[in-house]
């Protein structure tokens, strides 16, 4: 069986809660990752260091790499 690794790269948000959350749908999925990220207040303030603000609609890579650091990988 082929084994599908992840790469740390830009990813739009929901992109990324895609792969974080398949089973739901899109908007779902999104407001998943956000409660995961408002719940990992560590996570929050990095995001917020790294230049994520409101209205943003992609990650950074070094904002998926904290992302990954602290939820692992999707």
């Amino acid at each position: 069986m082929e084994t599908i690794t992840f790469r740390i790269r830009a990813y739009g948000i929901g992109e990324l809660a895609g792969l974080y959350n398949p089973h739901l749908t899109h908007r779902a999925a999104i407001m998943q990752l956000w409660r995961w990220i408002n719940y990992q207040g560590v996570l929050k303030e990095k995001l917020t260091a790294l230049g994520y603000r409101p209205g943003l609609r992609c990650f950074t890579p070094k904002m998926v790499a904290a992302i990954v650091e602290h939820l692992g990988e999707p």
